[in-house]
């Protein structure tokens, strides 16, 4: 088998695994009384990052991707989801603050992971957008612009 086969195959069980996950997040939710509408939100959000941004390259587990954030958001996502936005950045990071904090209720990341993610998303979240905001302006024609280069 060669390093793409051993990735590939890696990754059918890091889905199969997230599926579970998955299923076990939209639970979670349900008891936070959210709207149906909200928790479907929350559960698309969060499976294009764990399915999607953590395989891309490598196969990254759930639990060992709460330090992709930045990454995902002030770039990748811009970059790839054609339905990229200011509110979607916003929606996705409400998502992922939900997730990570499901998986530390569950044992899976301890606090400091936690209060990482969360700061970096404070933090960042104005940057984030602003980058957002260069990549959608038809006026700036040099990509070195809207990633700050």
């Amino acid at each position: 088998m060669d390093e793409y086969e051993k990735y590939k195959a890696e990754c059918d069980k890091i889905r199969e695994f997230n599926n579970n996950l998955l299923d076990e997040f939209k639970k979670w939710l349900k008891r936070s009384k959210l709207k149906a509408k909200t928790i479907q939100r929350h559960i698309e959000n969060v499976d294009f990052y764990i399915n999607e941004f953590l395989l891309y390259e490598s196969a990254v587990e759930a639990k060992d991707g709460a330090d992709g954030i930045g990454m995902f958001l002030g770039y990748w996502f811009i970059k790839k989801a054609m339905w990229s936005s200011t509110a979607q950045i916003k929606s996705n990071a409400a998502s992922l603050k939900k997730f990570y904090t499901f998986l530390h209720e569950k044992g899976e990341i301890d606090k400091e992971d936690l209060d990482d993610l969360k700061k970096r998303i404070k933090e960042d979240m104005p940057e984030w957008i602003a980058t957002m905001q260069r990549y959608d302006d038809p006026s700036i024609t040099d990509m070195e612009e809207v990633w700050g280069i």
